[in-house]
């Protein structure tokens, strides 16, 4: 029988593994694991790269950290970059350039409390990795993403605003 582990950051259940894990976004080795999956998958099919900002904002924003200045910057901005994407949309060029303008103000962001759960996890789109329901896969992780922090979404939408003035 498999032993099962949860992850601290999203709360998803993986196969208890020894492994590495990223240095502030704090994740299990498995978890961590799924990660890589989906983002070798983006890396290897350029059909994905238009979603692959989407990839990375969700999974640092399921992953807080530890409190360290550069997790909660990385929360703060990555949330930032997801509301620009799901709600005007931009192109992810455009939301590159506009989350460049907003990490000159990542200073005063704050560490804002994360949700109870979240609703859809990378273990959610792992199993699609490299496939044809990849992309839908990344697309309803992302936005469920940015919806579970909806408690913050006023403040980030503030603070973006302002960084962007």
């Amino acid at each position: 029988m498999t032993t099962l582990e949860t992850c601290p950051g999203c709360g998803a259940r993986f196969p208890a593994s020894d492994g590495p894990v990223h240095a502030y976004m704090t994740s299990s080795p498995g978890c961590w694991a799924a990660f890589g999956q989906v983002l070798a998958a983006e890396y290897s099919d350029v059909r994905l790269a238009a979603i692959h900002r989407l990839s990375v904002d969700a999974y640092a924003v399921q992953h807080p950290g530890d409190g360290s200045r550069s997790a909660i910057q990385s929360v703060g901005l990555h949330l930032a970059r997801l509301m620009l994407e799901l709600e005007t949309p931009l192109a992810p060029a455009r939301a590159n350039d506009m989350m460049r303008r907003m990490a000159a103000h990542k200073a005063s962001l704050v560490e804002l409390d994360p949700p109870a759960r979240f609703t859809v996890t990378v273990a959610d789109v792992a199993p699609h990795a490299g496939t044809a329901g990849h992309a839908d896969a990344v697309k309803r992780w992302a936005a469920s993403a940015f919806a579970d922090w909806r408690a913050h979404h006023a403040y980030i939408r503030a603070w973006a605003k302002e960084a962007l003035g």
